[in-house]
């Protein structure tokens, strides 16, 4: 949460990390110095300076112990950098990751190799200034295409080893889908989980193991600030389509630092790229037939992400519902015809269908919405002469009963003449007068026409 914290913690690390090495205290090549600094670092007594050349240190005096050189693996090395950016201390972080890993990896003669991993290239972070002797393995690399996760040849050998060959399809459907230069990635963590789970249920059904990660967090926030043009490329990819974006080969948090949602640019769909929340589908080409360089076409890569998409943005949805339903119901026990139809736009522009372009879909829409508040709910309710599609009841026969009649337009210009529609059999088919003979005293009743993300709502 503070880089004070984050501070406590490397003193942690590199505690453990010393402890691990504790022959090095009685070594005969360290001077009596370098002991003292092994000491200091495994009590948490090392100043900031003493833990910015700690990796640099150990890695010396593990070479003069040992006579051979040393490699150093770092796992994941913007995670700190992510929640530097989430927590508002970026640039401390920055500049304290360059003092501890530019002496570890740039002037250490002990070091025989350094291996990295992370989300977003290490190349623009200016970590490793004047660093220029490494080579970086992306997801778009021809070299270790294989390396990160489980290949297909991979999966049909665990699932062929623990007799599972049945769920070749569920795990393909659910896990695979990465795609890195032209090999297909199974998600290691989520396979492993999977297969544990069959071995004690054979029946078990995929699920998403992949949900409380780091990164969904600023997935969450992307999607909540997106722009209406961003939701719109968020409901196609939702949809199983695609979207054409240019990639950006190297990506900062510090780009992805927007103040307000007019901020936010395509930088989003190359940070959803590179944490695997999409995968590149193909190359992109001109009209004749060139490469267009780091443009790609985009989707989702499996089930597994879909439904994280689907949770985060139905979470979402329905808090900005709750938000909203009782001033349409209050626009609408007001008479408001036109404040009621703005927040009723308003939460269909904001949401994200699956072309379900039907009455049944605006039906169940709208009950979902009305739910959200104190009122009951209830739909294709007899009364009058017929059977109207939703009534909301009070929990009071004294307050206002309200009756909604809905219509799916074909046509946009179709809008206005449906709801009309809609309110005229309200009141033709007794819908109100059915209400109050099971003794409501105030019932109102409104026709409401959909088409696609537009509606119009008119008083019976």
């Amino acid at each position: 949460m503070t880089f004070k914290n984050c501070y406590g913690i490397m003193k942690a690390m590199i505690a453990r990390l010393t402890e691990n090495y504790s022959e090095l205290i009685e070594s005969p090549y360290l001077s009596s110095f370098e002991k003292e600094l092994l000491i200091c670092y495994s009590s948490k007594n090392s100043s900031e300076n003493d833990l910015r050349d700690a990796l640099y240190n150990l890695s010396f005096f593990l070479q003069k112990h040992y006579h051979q050189k040393v490699i150093i693996l770092i796992d994941e090395y913007d995670v700190p950098l992510q929640s530097a950016y989430k927590h508002g201390y970026y640039d401390e972080m920055t500049n304290f990751l360059r003092s501890v890993l530019s002496p570890a990896l740039k002037t250490n003669d002990a070091l025989e190799r350094g291996v990295l991993t992370g989300c977003l290239r290490i190349a623009k972070e200016s970590i490793f200034t004047g660093l220029n002797n490494f080579t970086v393995r992306t997801i778009t690399s021809q070299f270790a295409s294989d390396c990160f996760g489980f290949t297909q040849e991979e999966i049909d050998d665990l699932l062929n080893y623990y007799d599972l060959s049945n769920k070749r399809e569920e795990m393909k459907e659910w896990y695979d889908g990465y795609l890195f230069h032209k090999t297909e990635i199974y998600n290691p963590w989520s396979v492993l989980n999977y297969i544990k789970e069959l071995l004690g249920d054979r029946e078990f059904h995929a699920i998403s193991f992949w949900t409380n990660t780091s990164s969904n967090d600023l997935v969450r926030k992307y999607i909540e600030n997106s722009t209406s043009k961003m939701k719109a490329e968020f409901e196609e990819l939702m949809n199983g389509k695609s979207i054409i974006k240019k990639v950006s080969p190297e990506l900062t948090y510090r780009e992805m630092n927007f103040e307000n949602k007019n901020d936010m640019n395509d930088d989003v769909y190359s940070f959803l790229l590179y944490t695997g929340y999409l995968k590149i589908k193909d190359k992109v080409y001109d009209d004749k037939g060139r490469e267009i360089p780091n443009t790609y076409e985009l989707v989702i890569p499996n089930q597994e992400v879909q439904y994280i998409y689907h949770d985060i943005f139905m979470k979402w949805f329905e808090r900005y519902q709750r938000e909203r339903e009782h001033s349409f119901i209050e626009a609408l026990i007001n008479n408001d015809e036109s404040k009621a139809n703005r927040i009723l736009q308003d939460v269909l522009m904001q949401s994200i269908s699956y072309y379900d372009n039907y009455e049944t879909f605006y039906h169940g829409f709208l009950v979902g919405f009305l739910s959200a508040g104190k009122y009951t709910v209830k739909s294709n309710i007899e009364s009058g002469d017929g059977r109207f599609d939703i009534e909301v009841l009070p929990s009071s026969i004294l307050d206002t009963a309200i009756v909604i009649e809905c219509k799916h337009s074909k046509r946009l210009k179709e809008l206005v003449a449906d709801s009309a529609k809609a309110a005229q059999q309200i009141i033709d088919q007794r819908y109100i007068e059915g209400l109050k003979e099971e003794g409501y005293k105030n019932v109102i009743g409104y026709g409401i026409s959909f088409y696609k993300k537009q509606c119009i709502i008119t008083k019976a």
